[in-house]
């Protein structure tokens, strides 16, 4: 039965790579292995029980709504309008600059694609006015798009830190160093390609775009209230407790007040926005999550599960090239890391101490692996994004991004590594 379920885990990632509706794919392929394994009510338990996990639920639903209050209050805008301004004042470094911008925006902003169309529809068209090459310009953005692995609105997070018993900002702490590290290697990675291809700031380049901008007024009031909700968030948490404990929903819900006191903006419009981002997020991210439960569900019914764990018994070495390449490999072919770091830490993480490894360590490693591969790969929603408003190819963009994401997830792994 294992070679039955381990043929079922090929076809389903082969049909994730190919773009059928990731979804659709996990479920039927948990359904399938249950199926085989004479329990296919197994796998409707694990989605009914996924459906009301309490912590996720609440934490994504309540990020998501605020951040599309944000959009609807305009106040995403004012804040990438105030840092974009400021980043046209230091050309020299124009480019690390940008990578910088964007992973912090993306933070605020955990959506990739939504990241991606917010910031890249401000910074892009700056720096290519800046003389920077199209391509360049649209790297410069996808290329901090996994700044979303310090948010606590992305589902990975809150997941990793219910397998592990801690909160989110526990999670969170744990693993900035090593993304920081990653940042530390991306941004000037994507300077020194910049100016080895010549596509930097450029005279020749800013003169043809002259006069093409537009005036955006920013209101500094507004530009804030994004950063708020995480503010809260760092200064409740048990790092640091300058403030009593502040849980996600409560930190998004005060945000979301905070955006309509800021704008005044009409209380039913934000109203409507909130609850629109929640339901979105609950189909759309949600939805992978339930899915994955089904399929990790049929793994394990099906024998897969405990035969990949007595076999990473035998080395940790095994676990942890599985936990780094196998979600960063399937990401940059797919176009997205959660399907496969999901499966990984829904199906081999919680039996991470088995290995010698914290659970909190073996989720964050698979999360960060899949984000990378993510952000190099040609067919990632938010690249296309970058590239349509840069109007460039998608590979072009991959192109530039893939040293700094192949030197970071090494640095990632050696990282965890030596802890």
């Amino acid at each position: 039965m294992i070679w039955v379920g381990a043929i079922i885990v090929l076809l389903t990632f082969v049909a994730i790579v190919k773009r059928y509706e990731t979804r659709l794919v996990l479920f039927l392929g948990g359904l399938a292995m249950a199926a085989a394994a004479g329990k296919p009510l197994a796998a409707m338990d694990a989605f009914a029980k996924a459906m009301v996990n309490e912590g996720l639920v609440t934490t994504i639903c309540t990020v998501m709504g605020f951040s599309y209050v944000m959009s609807v209050t305009n106040c995403d805008k004012h804040l990438v309008h105030l840092l974009a301004g400021g980043l046209k004042r230091v050309k020299p470094i124009l480019v690390p600059g940008a990578v910088v911008v964007t992973w912090v925006l993306n933070i605020a902003l955990p959506s990739t694609a939504g990241c991606a169309a917010a910031v890249g529809a401000v910074l892009i068209p700056t720096l290519i006015r800046s003389g920077v090459h199209p391509a360049m310009a649209a790297a410069c953005v996808m290329s901090g798009t996994f700044g979303s692995t310090m948010s606590p609105g992305l589902s990975h997070n809150p997941f990793v830190a219910k397998l592990a018993q801690v909160d989110v900002m526990t999670v969170i702490a744990n693993h900035a160093p090593a993304v920081l590290v990653v940042l530390a290697i991306a941004a000037p990675m994507l300077a020194m390609v910049a100016y080895w291809r010549k596509e930097g700031p450029d005279a020749e380049r800013a003169a043809a775009f002259q006069g093409d901008g537009q005036d955006f007024k920013v209101n500094p009031l507004k530009a804030i209230i994004p950063a708020l909700p995480l503010l809260l968030l760092v200064l409740g948490s048990k790092q640091l407790g300058v403030i009593p404990t502040v849980t996600v929903p409560q930190a998004m819900i005060i945000g979301a007040m905070l955006g309509f006191l800021a704008t005044f903006q009409s209380p039913q419009e934000i109203s409507k926005g909130f609850f629109k981002g929640m339901g979105d997020s609950y189909g759309d991210i949600m939805g992978i999550i339930i899915a994955a439960a089904v399929f990790t569900q049929g793994m394990q019914i099906i024998g897969l599960t405990g035969a990949m764990i007595e076999k990473m018994k035998a080395s940790q070495d095994i676990a942890i090239y599985a936990a780094t390449f196998g979600p960063y490999f399937l990401a940059i072919l797919s176009g997205s890391g959660d399907a496969a770091a999901l499966a990984f830490n829904g199906a081999v993480t919680p039996h991470a101490a088995q290995f010698g490894w914290a659970i909190s360590d073996m989720g964050s490693l698979a999360t960060i692996s899949g984000a990378l591969g993510r952000t190099m790969s040609p067919v990632a929603g938010g690249l296309i994004v970058c590239a349509t408003i840069a109007k460039v190819n998608p590979f072009e963009i991959a192109k530039r991004t893939a040293p700094g994401m192949v030197l970071g997830v090494i640095a990632v792994l050696l990282v965890f590594s030596v802890r």
